[in-house]
C-alpha cells in the first residue's frame, strides 16, 4: 500500500469503528453543529473544478469498489440546484455576501450545462439524458436566482426547463418518460412544487395546470399515509428520504395552490410518520407501503427532511407533537455528526446513513444530507 491508501484505510477504519464502539456525541450546542455543517457545504463547493457542488465525500470509489478512488466526487447537477437556495438562505440569515456569490456562481454554471431541450441530465447515471426529477430540482435554484437577482437569464432558463417538464408529463398527471431508472416516482411531487414556485414569480397557466395534475395523481397513490411508487425502484421499500420528498412536494404544492385537500393529504402522511420516531430521534431508514419498518439503520437525510416538514406544519397548524418529533429527529442527527475531528473532509458533514455502512448512500457523505440538515436547523432557529 502507498501512503495515500494507508491514510484512507486508517480514516475509514476509524469511522467504522466509531459507529460500532463509541458513544454518540453529546451536543456542544445547536449553533456549533449548524456552523460545522455550513463550513462543510462551503468546502463541498470549493472541491469542484467547476462552479457546481461536489456530490460529496466518499469512503469508496466509483461503483463503490476501489478504496484507491475514495475522496471528493465531481459536481452533482441535481443537488447543486437546490443547494444554491441554501446558500441564498445563509446569505440572508447571516448577511454574508460570500454565500450570495456562491449561489449565483452555481446558478450560472447550471445555465451553462442545461440541455438544448431545457432539461438537465444526471451524468452519474445516464450521461446527457434529461431526467424529470433532476430538472425539477435545478428549477428550484433557477427560480430562486431570478428572485434574488432579477436577471432574465435565469427566468429564461427556468421557463425552458418547466416547459420541458410539461411536455414530459402524461395525461393522467404522472411522469413516466425521462424518469430516474425509467420508473414512475410519486416523489416527483417535488418537481410539481418547483413548477409552482416558477408560476408564483412568473405565472404560466400550462405550467400551473401540469403541476396540479401531478399532485392530484400523487394522491391516488396514497394509502393510509404511505405512497405507492415512492422508492427508486418498484417493489422496494422506500427510504425516508423519498417518503419525505413526496410529502414535502404535496404539502408545499398544496399550499401554493391553496388546495386544502392536497394539504390535508400531506398532513396525514406527516402525522403517520410520527409513530416511527423513538425517544432518541431514530427513524428506521426504510418503511414499506404497509407501514412496516424495513431497516435497522437510519437514513439521516430522511430524518432532516422529516424535521423540516414537521417544523413547517407545526408552525402553520400549531402542532406541538410535530415540533417535538422534529427536535428529536435533529438531535439524533447531531449526535452522529462529527464536529470534533481534524479531518476537514468529514467534519460537520452528515453521513448518508448511521451507521455509516447502512443501506442509504453507504460509506459516503452526500451533499444533500448536509443541505437538508442546514435547512432544518435554520427553521428550528426560528421556531
Amino acid at each position: 500500500m502507498n501512503s495515500i491508501m494507508i491514510d484512507t484505510f486508517f480514516t475509514a477504519s476509524q469511522i467504522l469503528a466509531g459507529d460500532v464502539f463509541l458513544p454518540r456525541e453529546s451536543n456542544p450546542s445547536n449553533e456549533i453543529h449548524l456552523m460545522a455543517a455550513v463550513d462543510w457545504l462551503r468546502n463541498a463547493h470549493d472541491q469542484s473544478p467547476d462552479d457546481g457542488v461536489s456530490y460529496g465525500y466518499c469512503l469508496r470509489g466509483p461503483n463503490f469498489k476501489r478504496i484507491t478512488d475514495v475522496g471528493w466526487k465531481p459536481s452533482y447537477v441535481e443537488t447543486s440546484g437546490y443547494i444554491l437556495e441554501t446558500f441564498y438562505d445563509l446569505a440572508n440569515e447571516f448577511d454574508n455576501d460570500d454565500f450570495r456569490s456562491r449561489a449565483e456562481s452555481i446558478a450560472r454554471w447550471l445555465v451553462s450545462v442545461q440541455n438544448q431541450d431545457g432539461s438537465f441530465a444526471n451524468d452519474h447515471f445516464q450521461k446527457g439524458k434529461g431526467i424529470v426529477f433532476d430538472t425539477g430540482q435545478v428549477l428550484f435554484g433557477l427560480v430562486r436566482a431570478y428572485r434574488e437577482t432579477n436577471d432574465p437569464t435565469f427566468l429564461a432558463s427556468a421557463e425552458k426547463a418547466a416547459y420541458w417538464l410539461v411536455e414530459s408529463l402524461d395525461a393522467d398527471g404522472a411522469w413516466r418518460r425521462n424518469t430516474h431508472l425509467n420508473h414512475v416516482h410519486t416523489y416527483n411531487t417535488r418537481v410539481a412544487w418547483a413548477m409552482l414556485e416558477l408560476d408564483r414569480v412568473h405565472p404560466g397557466q400550462r405550467i400551473r395546470e401540469a403541476a396540479a395534475r401531478n399532485l392530484q395523481w400523487a394522491l391516488t397513490q396514497q394509502t393510509e399515509g404511505f405512497f405507492r411508487n415512492c422508492a427508486f425502484q418498484p417493489d422496494v421499500p422506500p427510504f425516508t428520504h423519498t417518503i419525505a420528498y413526496a410529502i414535502r412536494g404535496i404539502y408545499e404544492g398544496g399550499m401554493l395552490l391553496n388546495d386544502q385537500a392536497i394539504v390535508d393529504a400531506a398532513y396525514d402522511s406527516a402525522a403517520r410518520m410520527l409513530s416511527y420516531v423513538d425517544s432518541n430521534g431514530f427513524i428506521p431508514g426504510r418503511i414499506d407501503i404497509d407501514g412496516n419498518p424495513k431497516s435497522r439503520s437510519c437514513c439521516l437525510t430522511g430524518n432532516c427532511q422529516m424535521a423540516i416538514i414537521w417544523l413547517k406544519i407545526a408552525e402553520e397548524f400549531a402542532q406541538p407533537a410535530m415540533k417535538d418529533a422534529a427536535n428529536r429527529a435533529l438531535r439524533y442527527v447531531m449526535s452522529v455528526q462529527n464536529v470534533k475531528t481534524r479531518d476537514v473532509n468529514i467534519r460537520g458533514a452528515i453521513k448518508g446513513s448511521h451507521p455509516v455502512w447502512g443501506t442509504y448512500a453507504p460509506l459516503s457523505y452526500p451533499n444533500w444530507a448536509t443541505k437538508f440538515f442546514i435547512e432544518a436547523m435554520l427553521l428550528q432557529r426560528k421556531s
